[in-house]
């Protein structure tokens, strides 16, 4: 990366976009009401809630064995945790995942058994 880039990284981008009527004036209620300093403070704020909000899901493609091992893993970690918590965490398909907690339980190897 040349230090061009990385100046460019750094600098903010501004970007326009169209509102329609009842937009603007909702906006400017929120403005008026001193909830937001102006429209482009309104604009960061909902651009940054909405990039929490929106989380990337990925999945990774691994065999069965490597899985289960890794999950394994992980409830050595966290005695505790839901199955989407461990498919989230592990970047593993959620049914996948579900598949081998329930044969890991009828191995007594984890849960009550």
């Amino acid at each position: 990366m040349t230090s061009v880039s990385k100046i460019e990284e750094k600098t903010p981008k501004t970007v326009g976009t169209k509102l329609t009527l009842h937009e603007n004036e909702e906006i400017q209620k929120l403005i008026d009401a001193g909830m937001y300093l102006s429209y482009s403070d309104f604009i960061r704020e909902a651009i940054r809630d909405k990039l929490k909000a929106i989380k990337v899901i990925k999945i990774r493609e691994i065999d069965y064995d490597t899985a289960k091992k890794e999950i394994l893993g992980y409830y050595k970690n966290y005695s505790e945790a839901y199955d989407y918590e461990v498919a989230d965490d592990l970047e593993l398909d959620y049914k996948f995942v579900c598949q081998i907690l329930e044969e890991l339980e009828k191995e007594g190897r984890l849960g009550s058994g």
